[in-house]
């Protein structure tokens, strides 16, 4: 079984290997530096109130895994949800860019549309090759697995 130690929290069945591990971007609305700002401002008083919240998307090379943790009172996990996709069950996967801040400050996400439900990130990319690279990541290791 690899070690790898992530921040999602996921442990690795054996024989599986980590293709990437994305951790969403829940404050802020996009690249622009004005919503990030915001975000953080948000994220401060979430944490001087005592609540933090955490999403990941982890692509393996036998699934697709969705994380998301709520901790609330500074300690309390209040809510912990994992979601298994079956790659075979992912459809579509791709990436959009929207403007914001007129055209100065795109925001990516990656989204991908399974049977049963369609899912979307905001990525860290400040660029198409880097947004397309990880979309090419995602869909090697889907159409591997099938």
């Amino acid at each position: 079984m690899d070690n790898v130690k992530m921040k999602s929290g996921l442990v690795l069945a054996e024989g599986e290997q980590l293709v990437m591990e994305l951790e969403a971007e829940l404050w802020a609305e996009s690249q622009n530096p004005v919503a990030q700002f915001f975000g953080a401002i948000r994220r401060v008083f979430a944490m001087i109130l005592g609540f933090r919240h955490k999403g990941f998307v982890v692509i393996t090379n036998q699934r697709v895994v969705e994380i998301y943790n709520a901790i609330s009172c500074y300690v309390f996990n209040t809510s912990r949800q994992m979601k298994c996709l079956l790659p075979s069950s992912i459809k579509e996967v791709g990436y959009f860019k929207t403007a914001t801040c007129g055209f100065f400050c795109p925001s990516y996400k990656l989204y991908y549309e399974s049977f049963t439900q369609r899912t979307s990130i905001q990525l860290s990319a400040m660029s198409d090759g880097e947004a397309q690279k990880v979309v090419d990541a995602f869909y090697n290791a889907i159409a591997k697995a099938q």
